[in-house]
């Protein structure tokens, strides 16, 4: 009968390798991402705003919407900043339908973001930018032509979002703003490394093939599904999307997983809630989860 201790040792061994396989594979990209994500925190954001903040005006028509979806994705912003953001748009008089455009693809995706998914592949990447730039363009559309009278969003009582990166010296204000990244998503990025450690060590390949693979509507489904309640960080969820795209999930239950994780984020949830209020929070869930399920399809039909 072989020792528990050895036993232990064996299991240690087995769970390390795929730890250091994970991080070799993804490190780099989270490095980069927590650089580009400062960086563009700290000497591009204002740029980005005011860019979205002089379409006001310009007769753009549908293009404006397009227009905000890119500029929202540009933003480094979380959800919570860019609620007051959007609060100070409304009021200089910016249509509801660039709004919903620009706080949609934002809270999907962030310039940081972007760089994290790279390690998924340049097709995985592609599919999560394309995604989620549609997602945006198509939350304003529906807003333009489908909604009624009545105002969609409320923005009562939300002031500007406050600057952070105010220190006069640049290469500080870099610093201060890179170590607030790393403190806010280090931890889920390293609790999400064991994890996909744990599945690629204890949960067959067949298994994840047999959930989330192939072209059925069902994994799909399960891949949108579970994006509700697993996501916490993007950073996180990289290295489990890697592991389980290893094992055998397909491209389009991936995408779904990448597009409800970030709208349905616990956070994120209770940003939008204030500011839509409990009917248009049904409206937007539904949105979200129809959304997700026709691009899983339409990836998984296209790869």
């Amino acid at each position: 009968m072989i020792p528990l201790a050895e036993i232990l040792h064996r299991e240690f061994v087995y769970l390390w390798y795929y730890v250091t396989l994970q991080l070799r594979q993804i490190l780099p990209y989270w490095v980069l991402g927590m650089l580009l994500g400062s960086a563009v925190s700290v000497f591009a954001k204002e740029r980005i705003h005011r860019a979205f903040g002089s379409l006001q005006g310009k007769r753009l028509g549908v293009l404006g919407i397009f227009l905000a979806s890119a500029l929202g994705i540009a933003s480094p912003l979380c959800m919570y900043g860019t609620i007051p953001l959007a609060a100070s748009f409304s009021r200089s008089g910016i249509g509801e339908d660039w709004l919903a455009a620009f706080m949609m693809s934002s809270i999907l995706l962030n310039p940081q973001l972007i760089l994290y998914s790279a390690a998924l592949g340049g097709t995985a990447l592609a599919i999560r930018i394309v995604s989620c730039f549609l997602c945006g363009a198509a939350a304003g559309l529906l807003l333009r032509f489908c909604r009624r009278k009545q105002p969609f969003f409320n923005f009562s009582g939300f002031a500007e979002p406050e600057n952070r990166d105010t220190d006069p010296r640049l290469w500080l204000r870099f610093l201060k703003n890179l170590g607030r990244n790393i403190r806010a998503t280090g931890p889920y990025f390293f609790i999400g490394i064991l994890l996909a450690a744990l599945f690629q060590r204890y949960v067959p390949a067949e298994a994840m093939t047999a959930l989330f693979g192939g072209n059925e509507a069902f994994g799909v489904l399960m891949a949108a599904t579970i994006g509700v309640p697993l996501y916490a960080c993007g950073g996180g969820t990289i290295p489990l999307l890697q592991a389980w795209l290893w094992d055998g999930m397909s491209l389009g239950s991936a995408a779904a997983f990448m597009l409800t994780g970030p709208a349905t984020k616990i956070t994120n949830l209770g940003a939008v809630k204030i500011v839509l209020g409990a009917r248009h929070f049904l409206a937007y869930l539904a949105f979200v989860m129809v959304w997700a399920l026709a691009v899983g399809l339409a990836v998984n039909l296209i790869f």
